[in-house]
């Protein structure tokens, strides 16, 4: 059965080479999304550069494995680039892959130095959306590459060549119908790695992500469900993350909270939680209460002091 957009392994991703047979797709039900996979079917059979355009998070490198994925002729690796630091002879030698196709991610961070040579081998491709050597070139970004235009750091000419295509993605708050279909592939892949089962949320969770509007998209939503599943129990998970989420909600900048914070706020609760049962057994004997987490005094009264009751109990 065809299926649309969406999971890859973040570290497949990451690591510069990507394998395809770790890809794996969800099907989206959210009219834009289909659009999107529409369009991704056409553009995987051409060469014509393509530009993705979508806020951080939307999972622009993911749509270029998927083009990549699902193009006849492209025998070679996925290469992901990240344009801040890419050094000219870097970057030659990706596109000089035969075969491949070469993601550069965030655009408007390449050198000027990389901008003079991409033009370069994409003007003695004759217009193609490859480079002289077959390499397929795909480009990401989540700023107004026109503003760095007009500011002099993004040559006029490569923009051109580049956005042949420009696939805008649609934030996650554009397509919550998504939002359970993709809450739950990332809860059954991480229960899967840390060898937990998958947890069924509860209907107030459940509510509580149809509502957000999810600025740091899917980093954001994977990043709660990797939390859900380290910390084994869904409503310690969620004290943490509802601070999150209304921290986010409040910021001006829409700022993401990445999987780290995500399951660092989820622990702190889970944490303080234990903490307190402890001190509730041993009738706040602080003392007994270390012995029992397993921990030393000197610990615990760190801890009771983080968490606001270093005044309370019995040494």
């Amino acid at each position: 059965m065809e299926r649309n957009f969406y999971g890859q392994d973040p570290s497949l991703l990451n690591s510069g080479e990507a394998g395809l047979s770790e890809t794996s797709f969800l099907e989206t039900v959210s009219p834009s999304m289909k659009a999107v996979e529409a369009m991704i079917r056409e553009l995987a059979h051409s060469q014509v550069p393509v530009l993705l355009i979508g806020e951080p998070g939307t999972g622009k490198g993911t749509i270029a494995q998927r083009i990549h994925g699902i193009s006849g002729g492209r025998t070679e690796g996925f290469r992901l680039e990240t344009c801040a630091g890419l050094a000219p002879g870097t970057l030659l030698q990706t596109a000089s892959k035969r075969g491949s196709t070469l993601y550069l991610d965030d655009i408007c961070d390449l050198s000027s130095e990389c901008q003079k040579l991409l033009l370069e081998l994409l003007s003695k491709a004759g217009g193609a959306g490859s480079t002289q050597a077959d390499v397929r070139i795909i480009c990401g970004t989540s700023r107004d590459l026109e503003t760095y235009i007009r500011a002099g750091s993004f040559r006029e000419d490569l923009y051109y060549r580049l956005s042949g295509v420009c696939l805008r993605i649609p934030p996650l708050r554009q397509r919550k119908e998504d939002v359970p279909h993709l809450m739950a592939f990332f809860l059954g892949r991480y229960s899967e790695a840390f060898h937990r089962p998958v947890p069924s949320l509860s209907s107030s969770t459940q509510q509580l992500f149809k509502d957000y509007s999810w600025p740091g998209n899917l980093r954001e939503l994977e990043a709660a469900a990797r939390a859900i599943v380290a910390v084994g129990d869904e409503s310690m998970a969620m004290r943490g993350l509802r601070s999150l989420f209304a921290s986010s909600e409040n910021s001006s900048n829409g700022a993401k909270v990445s999987l780290k914070e995500a399951s660092r706020a989820a622990s702190r609760e889970a944490e303080k939680d234990l903490i307190l049962k402890a001190l509730t057994r041993t009738r706040w004997n602080r003392r007994r209460a270390a012995q029992e987490l397993q921990i030393s005094y000197k610990a615990l009264l760190y801890k009771l002091k983080q968490i606001g009751y270093s005044e309370y109990g019995a040494s």
